[in-house]
């Protein structure tokens, strides 16, 4: 882990406005809130998300999103890349560890717990022969058959309840959803 994805903050918990060492760093509790009401109020929004992916050369990308700097994907040496960022199922575990650790802290928050720790270790098993569609063509799946997520969460809570938080954050997870259920994907020349 690197210093600044274990470095711990004060934070305000729900009862208390003074800061309290050893926690993560606080969101901003009223804006959860205000986005838990608008999304009350229209259940049916769909928002777009863009990306716009450009081949640099070899196996390394450049992925455009908002006004963000580039978010790089490469291919490790065994993968014939350069190596310099995480391969695209790489990104894909890092969403999906994002988006579980964005959950269970809102989860967190809007139930007045304060989190401690929050880390999630993941591991995906696939098979790479086919190699993109150019080497062994034989009958796979193609892509992850197996994914796990290994949670080390500590807050002000009985485990019990902290599991319970987890498994929610899990259903609601929109990545999580992605990866365990049939996504409609069109794929066509511009």
């Amino acid at each position: 882990m690197t210093k600044a994805a274990t470095a711990v903050t004060a934070c305000l918990t729900p009862d208390s406005p003074t800061a309290l060492t050893g926690c993560l760093a606080p969101i901003d509790k009223a804006g959860l809130d205000d986005l838990i009401a608008k999304g009350k109020a229209d259940p049916t929004v769909i928002k777009t998300l863009k990306c716009k992916t450009v081949a640099e050369g070899r196996f390394r990308h450049l992925n455009f999103i908002r006004t963000l700097p580039p978010y790089i994907v490469d291919e490790p040496p065994g993968l014939l890349g350069d190596d310099t960022a995480p391969n695209p199922s790489e990104a894909s575990l890092a969403a999906l560890g994002s988006c579980l650790a964005v959950g269970i802290h809102a989860n967190a928050v809007a139930r007045g717990i304060t989190v401690y720790k929050l880390e999630i270790e993941l591991e995906g098993d696939l098979n790479i022969t086919g190699v993109w569609g150019t080497g062994d063509l034989s009958e796979k799946p193609v892509g992850f058959t197996d994914v796990r997520a290994k949670v080390s969460f500590e807050a002000d809570r009985p485990r019990e309840e902290l599991e319970a938080l987890v498994a929610h954050a899990r259903l609601w997870s929109p990545v999580a959803n992605t990866f365990s259920r049939p996504v409609n994907l069109d794929v066509a020349m511009a």
